[in-house]
This record gives C-alpha cells, sequence and structure tokens, in this order.
C-alpha cells in the first residue's frame, strides 16, 4: 500500500512539473488575438509585421480576386482608412480556429466618417498562418 502511494505521489508531482506547450491551434489564436489589439490602436506598422513578406489579400475592395501586398502597402492602405475613419475599431465576435493554419474570425467594424455618419459592418475573415506570420486574409462583407 506504502509502495503505491509513493508511486502516485511521484506519478503526480511529475505530471504536475510537465509544462504543457500550446497547442497550434491556440498559438494561431493567440496571435489573432494580438492582431486585433494592434488594429484598435491603430499601430500599422506593428500589424505589418504579422503578415509574411508578401501576402496574399482578397476582399471586395479587390472585387475577390487575389492581389499580393507587401508590409509598405499595407500600411499605406491602412493609414489611408484610418483618416477617412479616424475612430475605426473592430469588435471581435467569435474567432474560430480549424486545423494548423486557419483562423476564421467574425466581428463587426465601426468608425465615424468626416461627415459624422457612423458605420457599422459585420465582417468575417480567414486568416492562413504558416511560421507564425500571417500568408493569406480573404476578407468578406457586403461592400454597399
Amino acid at each position: 500500500m506504502k509502495q503505491i502511494l509513493v508511486l502516485l505521489v511521484f506519478s503526480l508531482f511529475f505530471t504536475a512539473c510537465q509544462s504543457s506547450s500550446p497547442t497550434m491551434e491556440e498559438r494561431n489564436k493567440a496571435l489573432i488575438d494580438k492582431y486585433f489589439t494592434l488594429f484598435n490602436q491603430h499601430d500599422w506598422k506593428a500589424l505589418s509585421e504579422m503578415y509574411a513578406d508578401s501576402a496574399e489579400f482578397k476582399d471586395p475592395t479587390s472585387e475577390m480576386k487575389v492581389i499580393k501586398k507587401s508590409k509598405a502597402q499595407f500600411v499605406e492602405e491602412y493609414s489611408g482608412l484610418q483618416q477617412q475613419f479616424p475612430d475605426v475599431h473592430d469588435q471581435v465576435v467569435n474567432v474560430y480556429p480549424s486545423g494548423e493554419k486557419h483562423v476564421t474570425v467574425e466581428f463587426v467594424s465601426t468608425g465615424t466618417g468626416a461627415d459624422q455618419k457612423k458605420f457599422e459592418l459585420p465582417i468575417a475573415v480567414i486568416f492562413r498562418i504558416e511560421n507564425g506570420k500571417i500568408v493569406q486574409d480573404f476578407t468578406y462583407y457586403d461592400n454597399f
């Protein structure tokens, strides 16, 4: 009985000492959480660093055609967005990790234009992540 108790205590101690490293899905979700934090801080340079050097983008503004953008192009585009809507903000509704390379995010983007008109736009984006960098950003919304 004493041997079983010692074995049980040792097993519990050994299990407790093992560090459980996060899964790829958990790491990808954390990356996307950071993404939206940086977006809402309007830190376009830091946000651009989350992308691979030449990531692929697809959204209604490109007529849903895949285009490659450099980090500099990304910063220029998002700086322009901020000029149009200085208070642009994304509120994440849900994050759906999918396997080791994809994360889908449902969110609502809001802001106020120079004409003081407010907008609220539901958006879904599918990110493909490789080696800790976003390589694809496919965004879907109603481009009214």
